[in-house]
């Protein structure tokens, strides 16, 4: 079968219909209609129900669902594996949510390098929705994650807690009620813990939903925000930041998502230092 039409039966149902996954996979949609139209042919069975508002799958599409998105990962992992320089024996691809790379991913990488040198390391970043289907689709072993989605055939580890604290260039100025206040949006979770804790709060001057984003904007600029320690323990060790202490501490959890059939011996063993890196980042 053309591996081409299980990625195309992948990205309607993640989208929700024909239109949509046509804009993804840059085809017209006669032409996402033929290759479903193929694969339904092979199957002897009807994959979709489509209606005005989307497409739903059909029992059998329901059925075929799993196997499709085994037939895209072991093509994946078969393609990458084939392309490995000699000196390694396996491929590990990581894809890690934008904020979680400073520090625990600068930290674990080294890790995996000592402790498992014949792994060859594929990084990246992005959004933790691209992320997530970058994953079921064969393309990462792995999701470092704030939000993770709970999908059949996937394991969802809590990894760590970060602890979100208050942090300024002064001791007299800062939170929401200051005018020099930066806003970081953690996710909806975090928005309404903030909200219950300053319910009075005026919008901020600035928001943003990048976390480096905001600490190089405050060390440049003044003010204040709520970060990661992880991230700002050196500035608070050298005196650029000072900690809030009296101030609410708000609690974000990171996971790490994987396939559960993913057992080998070196992934387990990129596993455990992960989890140890980031048992050092909690302290």
């Amino acid at each position: 079968m053309d591996i081409t039409l299980a990625k195309t039966f992948l990205a309607i149902i993640e989208l929700g219909n024909f239109a949509k996954a046509a804009d993804q996979l840059y085809v017209t949609q006669s032409t996402i209609s033929t290759r479903i139209k193929q694969l339904e042919d092979l199957l002897g069975q009807t994959l979709f129900i489509r209606t005005k508002s989307g497409t739903t799958l059909t029992p059998a599409g329901a059925q075929f669902r799993p196997f499709a998105e085994k037939i895209v990962q072991t093509w994946e992992q078969a393609r990458q594996e084939v392309a490995l320089p000699t000196a390694f024996e396996a491929r590990l691809s990581v894809g890690v949510q934008f904020t979680l790379w400073e520090r625990l991913m600068v930290k674990w990488l080294p890790w995996i390098k000592k402790a498992v040198p014949d792994y060859a390391i594929l990084a990246d970043v992005g959004s933790s929705e691209w992320l997530m289907q970058q994953l079921v689709n064969g393309l990462l072993d792995l999701v470092i994650t704030y939000t993770p989605q709970n999908r059949s055939g996937l394991v969802v580890e809590k990894l760590m807690e970060e602890r979100l604290v208050l942090v300024s260039d002064s001791t007299r100025a800062f939170g929401p009620s200051d005018k020099d206040y930066i806003f970081v949006d953690w996710g909806p979770e975090y928005k309404m813990d903030h909200a219950c804790e300053f319910p009075a709060r005026d919008m901020a001057p600035v928001t943003t939903n990048y976390g480096p984003l905001a600490l190089q904007y405050l060390l440049t600029n003044g003010g204040s925000a709520y970060l990661p320690m992880r991230m700002v323990r050196p500035f608070l060790e050298d005196g650029r930041l000072e900690l809030i202490e009296k101030a609410p501490v708000f609690a974000r959890a990171v996971y790490s998502v994987f396939m559960e059939n993913d057992d080998s011996t070196r992934f387990e063993k990129a596993l455990e230092g992960l989890h140890h890196v980031a048992s050092l980042e909690e302290e």
